[in-house]
């Protein structure tokens, strides 16, 4: 198999930060993603590579054994361990490197680990854990307000997933034996859905925190009253306080945003008050606030 450099891929540096790899992936997985190339089959195999690469080297640990091992950095540990066990024959055997042939070089003894030959003729496969899959689910900020189920297309494979409520964007969820095959009888592979939020209401999300801004008219705002408002999962009855100023917030326990994987629990849902002043004014109206300002100054 050929050497593939993931930091080309995604076209950053090998002294790339985690945030530099995750926006490159971003961008990428944007401009090659399916959706908006379809029946490209060029685009379709960026799009894995892309994700594939990602896999690697947004996990610090996966990108520091392929930092060490190259292609080879998923069977690193089983190299290691071999490595070790070399050194320890060597050590008791003196020049006879045994089964590991006469020349018990590196590059010998890495090709008998991954399915080669060794001088004796025998074949050496070991069992290897399948490839991983990766997907990217774009969804509604309002899709992940409750827990629901969705079929997702992988592979052309249909699978059902349960969607837990309060997903964050950018959050990456493992599903276990659901990549590919494994090899010599090793585990399947597993799937990592990245996740991508879009917000398209008129909340703010910040943490599990939402924000609005909600108008009341001049009048309410000076008298006092009650208004209906929108929440996310609903409407509300608001009580205004005589002279409310504008730009006064308020603050609704437990209206905002699910946490992730903590059924009943809730942010806050903060509202501001924009205080709309009336324009078009009748003359009766005009002579109204004139009487009201004497008033004021008299």
């Amino acid at each position: 198999m050929a050497f593939i450099d993931y930091y080309k891929i995604l076209e950053v540096d090998k002294n790339a930060s985690e945030a530099d790899i995750k926006k490159a992936y971003r961008k990428m997985a944007r401009k090659y993603h399916p959706d908006l190339n379809p029946n490209d089959k060029e685009a379709e195999r960026k799009f894995k590579e892309i994700n594939e690469a990602n896999e690697v080297l947004s996990h610090a640990e996966n990108r520091k054994k392929y930092d060490q091992h190259g292609e080879n950095w998923q069977h690193a540990e089983e190299y290691e361990k071999a490595r070790q066990q070399q050194q320890y024959q060597k050590r008791g055997q003196g020049s006879d490197f045994g089964s590991f042939g006469g020349g018990g070089d590196y590059s010998d003894f890495f090709e008998s680990m991954f399915g080669g030959q060794s001088s004796r003729g025998r074949s050496r496969s070991a069992q290897y854990k399948g490839e991983d899959y990766n997907a990217e689910l774009h969804l509604d900020l309002k899709d992940v307000y409750a827990t629901h189920k969705r079929t997702l297309t992988i592979n052309g494979k249909s699978i059902r997933l349960t969607i837990p409520a309060g997903v964050e964007n950018g959050q990456i969820i493992k599903i276990s034996g659901l990549g590919g095959e494994g090899s010599n009888g090793g585990p399947k592979g597993d799937l990592y859905i990245t996740f991508t939020i879009e917000n398209h209401t008129n909340f703010k999300l910040d943490h599990h925190n939402l924000y609005t801004t909600v108008n009341i008219d001049l009048y309410t705002a000076l008298l006092g009253g009650e208004i209906m408002t929108d929440t996310f999962d609903g409407k509300v009855k608001l009580k205004i306080p005589p002279g409310t100023q504008n730009g006064t917030k308020v603050k609704l326990k437990g209206k905002g945003f699910p946490f992730y994987k903590k059924e009943g629990s809730f942010g806050d849902l903060y509202i501001t008050y924009q205080i709309l002043i009336p324009t078009k004014l009748t003359e009766k109206e005009k002579e109204l606030f004139t009487e009201l300002a004497k008033l004021k100054t008299s």
